[in-house]
């Protein structure tokens, strides 16, 4: 185990090399991505040759072995300028866990080992039935050949169309219950998959539309472990959560270094600013002690080879809530302070917007609360019926 100041000392290197990366490419695309919806490519692909894209994964497969604290160091740095990149870049890596995590060495060379010359992929979970319960699928998988078909729909997939590989889960063919799902790693850019179009209030270059797989082949070589482990994949890779969470402090931290950078021009004079400025310092550095907190716990959790502790899953979505409304919060105070510079288009306009999406971006916090609920007064927590 590395010494505290041999682990600050990395992650201070770690926060260098992003923020170049952040300043010389993310921050001056940017403004363009929102304004004319477009999906960030070039940063995903810069972020894939830098090696940011395997920031978990071994050396042997270019990746760079870094540990939760880094993720969640470079997560926030890139929302800081752009959230839509920080939410596709999360999901990339959300992605990666999983495939690494619990596919085998053939998916990992032919799927994890492109991703340093730019290849990424995303996760697609929710389905309209399930009312956002994204751990639920209705649809269902068909035995074909040596293989197996999918038709079905999901309802909101970051970076949907622009993605080189899905990590998909759905009911096993010969499912009964709810619970019984398998994953499957599918191939982006073959013939039969179809896009919705993403024209959002705010992460307008984050792309999530629904997609549709028509009659999508996908060979028993990419099903991701055995047929109806999909449930224990859920329950234990769910800490891309962790990175969604990261994305909206840094959101916060972006917003707040806009305004303050803003008001230091000529409002520093007023008492009630400096109170409002204040106030959204206290916020960030709450989210930010808390993220530190929760990175430590997921590095001695992945160090143990053991099922995600219900308590650390919960902490998890907790932070999600917490980090995605105080980014709102400091959004608010952000506009009380810069008044018409903020309502105008610009950064700040920018940033309030893209806030927003944490609060409905699955789960959404309506819904996470009610797991947290659960938890709180012992009723069970089990994100699927019993017999079902």
């Amino acid at each position: 185990m590395p010494t505290l100041i041999e682990a600050t000392l990395k992650q201070e290197e770690v926060k260098e090399k992003i923020q170049s990366l952040v300043e010389d490419v993310i921050r001056p695309n940017a403004d363009r991505l929102d304004r004319e919806g477009e999906f960030p490519s070039e940063n995903l692909a810069v972020l894939g040759k830098a090696g940011w894209n395997s920031i978990f994964l071994p050396k042997q497969l270019g990746g760079l072995e870094l540990d939760y604290q880094s993720f969640g160091v470079v997560v926030q740095e890139i929302a800081k300028a752009c959230p839509s990149t920080a939410l596709v870049y999360s999901m990339n890596v959300g992605a990666t866990i999983i495939i690494y995590k619990y596919g085998n060495e053939d998916q990992w060379h032919r799927w994890l080992k492109p991703l340093r010359n730019g290849k990424f992929g995303t996760i697609a979970t929710s389905e309209r039935a399930s009312g956002g319960q994204y751990w639920i699928s209705h649809s269902q998988a068909e035995y074909k050949d040596d293989g197996y078909v999918l038709n079905l729909e999901k309802a909101f997939v970051t970076s949907s169309g622009h993605a080189d590989f899905y990590v998909l889960q759905t009911r096993s063919p010969h499912a009964e219950k709810l619970s019984d799902l398998t994953y499957f790693i599918v191939d982006g850019k073959q013939d039969g998959i179809e896009t919705g179009v993403w024209d959002a209030l705010g992460v307008r270059g984050n792309h999530s539309s629904p997609i549709r797989f028509n009659d999508i082949y996908v060979d028993r070589r990419d099903r991701i472990g055995e047929e109806g482990t999909g449930k224990s994949i859920i329950e234990n890779s769910n800490v891309y959560i962790f990175g969604l969470a990261a994305a909206w402090t840094g959101t916060a931290i972006g917003i707040y270094n806009e305004v303050l950078a803003y008001a230091r021009k000529s409002l520093a004079n007023y008492q009630v600013i400096r109170n409002q400025l204040a106030s959204a310092k206290i916020i960030i550095d709450s989210l930010s002690a808390w993220q530190k907190d929760i990175a430590s716990q997921l590095e001695e959790w992945a160090q143990t080879d053991t099922p995600l502790p219900p308590n650390l899953r919960t902490l998890i979505i907790e932070f999600k809530v917490h980090a995605s409304e105080s980014a709102n919060q400091v959004a608010q105070i952000a506009m009380d302070v810069a008044g018409g510079y903020g309502y105008k288009k610009g950064i700040l306009e920018r940033l309030y917007r893209d806030a927003r999406a944490g609060i409905v971006m699955g789960p959404s916090n309506n819904l996470a609360r009610e797991l947290i609920g659960k938890e709180i007064v012992g009723i069970d927590t089990a994100l699927w019926p019993e017999n079902n």
